[in-house]
């Protein structure tokens, strides 16, 4: 849908992971870690899955603005240690 929290939600039923990894032209991610992926980083890991940067676990970041932005990859636990792996170039294709 191209909705952070309907796409998350429907990842909370059905399984699976949201990507929004950061890119050239957005270095440091675009959603927002106060008031987008920390919420839901929190409703992920209550719910047995994982809110990760691709680096760090998103609910172990201290804010350093209010709008900081950040690269997010939330969902399924082991998907995300997946992801990880891809993004920190320790697993290929």
């Amino acid at each position: 849908m191209g909705s952070l929290v309907s796409d998350f939600h429907r990842n909370l039923l059905y399984g699976g992971i949201y990507l929004y990894p950061k890119d050239k032209r957005s270095t440091a991610g675009k959603l927002r870690l106060l008031y987008e992926c920390a919420p839901l980083a929190y409703v992920a890991e209550q719910a047995g899955g994982l809110g990760s940067t691709g680096e760090a676990n998103v609910l172990d970041i201290v804010p350093q603005d209010i709008h900081e932005k950040i690269p997010l990859v939330i969902g399924n636990k082991k998907d995300v240690l997946v992801a990880n792996d891809f993004i920190q170039g320790k697993r290929t294709i």
